[in-house]
């Protein structure tokens, strides 16, 4: 009978600083595991085990969501559902790159922190399709024919820029600055969610009751919830802070950040989806529709930004002295 050995789990005193996890004592992997001891640790109990399925198994999910909704539409005619197609395919991006991340992350120093960088860009480009079906199908009606609108897609890209770079850069500031080190990564992804969802705010919380929405203004106050719930959980390390060594394997707090934020996806997945098709004859009538060009050129530079900051960062841990790479994981 065919028979493999699972890769020994390690302490925390066993462990290099820079795979430290607060609260977090026993489960984790050797820091030098090949690519088949990684693999094989979504099959063991490990302190990474849940964070790997709570995105890997939601990918798929999504892959389904995205799959029917392709179904009746005419993909190269149908310019009112390109933005649609661009939001969910970056909907499936991004819970599969962190799962890899986590997955491969024990490779080796530089490796975990390559890892998540390529992360932080896959997080970047989510939040762009984000925005795009945003300004497709859920801007307020009355924000739809102003300057607003105009100039909504080019900062959402200039965001997203600027996002993967300080997301990148918070990760060299973990052993001396651990502090500044997690308001940097919370920022870089908080600012881009808050000018995305400002659309979204002004309708469910200013004017609730304008358009056929109120369909869906439960869903976009779940998201709301949820994406509040899972910045929390990212931040606070409860409850595993509370209790160093109790939730070493199910239910710290980058597991419940996990969750929340898939939720969050589908509440809002849901939303758009509802706002395409509820307010598709009002849309169609009274807003200019995003041109392919736009949509391409943004996913384009959001893509060459996020490469550029990656490689350069990578770079950047290859120049550095040794000592350097030991940090804190926040």
């Amino acid at each position: 009978m065919l028979s493999l050995k699972l890769p020994r789990l390690l302490s925390i005193d066993q462990m290099p600083q820079v795979f430290h996890e607060q609260g977090i004592l026993f489960g984790y992997r050797h820091p030098q595991s090949s690519a088949t001891a990684c693999i094989l640790s979504l099959f063991q109990m490990t302190n990474e085990t849940l964070n790997i399925w709570t995105h890997l198994l939601p990918f798929w999910f999504f892959v389904w969501r995205f799959v029917t909704a392709l179904y009746g539409i005419d993909v190269q005619n149908d310019s009112y559902s390109w933005p649609l197609l661009v939001y969910m395919s970056t909907s499936c991006v991004y819970p599969l790159a962190s799962s890899c991340a986590h997955t491969f992350s024990s490779m080796s120093k530089n490796a975990r922190h390559i890892c998540y960088f390529l992360d932080y860009g896959a997080v970047n480009l989510f939040s762009l399709g984000s925005a795009i079906a945003y300004c497709a199908y859920s801007f307020p009606d009355t924000l739809v024919c102003t300057p607003f609108r105009d100039y909504y897609m080019t900062l959402a890209v200039l965001n997203t820029i600027i996002s993967i770079g300080l997301s990148c850069y918070s990760r060299f500031l973990e052993l001396h600055k651990p502090g500044l080190c997690k308001m940097l990564r919370i920022l870089a992804f908080a600012y881009p969610y808050t000018w995305d969802s400002l659309p979204i705010f002004y309708r469910v919380f200013l004017f609730p009751g304008e358009s056929p929405q109120n369909e869906v203004t439960l869903y976009h106050q779940k998201h709301v919830v949820m994406t509040l719930l899972a910045t929390f959980f990212y931040s606070a390390h409860l409850p595993e802070r509370l209790a160093p060594g109790c939730f070493d394997y199910i239910g710290h707090s980058h597991q419940l950040f996990h969750v929340c934020v898939i939720l969050a996806t589908h509440m809002q997945m849901e939303a758009i989806l509802l706002d395409k098709t509820l307010r598709k004859e009002w849309l169609v009538a009274n807003a200019r529709a995003l041109s392919f060009p736009q949509i391409a050129g943004a996913i384009l530079l959001c893509l060459i930004f996020s490469l550029i900051n990656i490689i350069y960062f990578s770079s950047a841990l290859y120049r550095m002295p040794e000592p350097e790479l030991h940090k804190k994981e926040t």
